[in-house]
């Protein structure tokens, strides 16, 4: 699996004080049940979905590219992190298209 990362990468309020510890437990293939990731939606009906960082590394993942845009320390927090991550999407681009929020946000870098 190659995991890629939003540069702007969302984090929620209680991640952001293990933010280091989460990277790297993913980047080691040492998944957390109660730690969250945000990703890109694997299908054209929705914009984001949310993963368990077990889930990543299940036999589906393995094989998939995954670009990860926002990490939670549990599911509520991933809630919000999405939800904020939508409302910014709206404010910048006027609508809910991902691929123009996320090349909008790569000209800020």
């Amino acid at each position: 699996m190659k995991i890629s990362w939003f540069d702007r990468l969302y984090v929620g309020e209680k991640a952001k004080k293990k933010r280091y510890k989460i990277i790297q437990g993913i980047r080691k293939s040492k998944p957390k049940s109660d730690i969250y990731v945000i990703m890109p939606a694997s299908n054209g009906n929705n914009i984001l979905d949310i993963y368990p960082t077990a889930e990543l590394f299940a036999p589906f993942f393995r094989q998939e590219e995954v670009f990860i845009l926002g990490i939670a320390a549990d599911y509520w927090e991933a809630l919000e992190v999405a939800g904020r991550m939508v409302h910014d999407m709206y404010r910048i681009t006027g609508g809910f298209d991902l691929s123009a929020f996320l090349d909008e946000e790569a000209g800020k870098v």
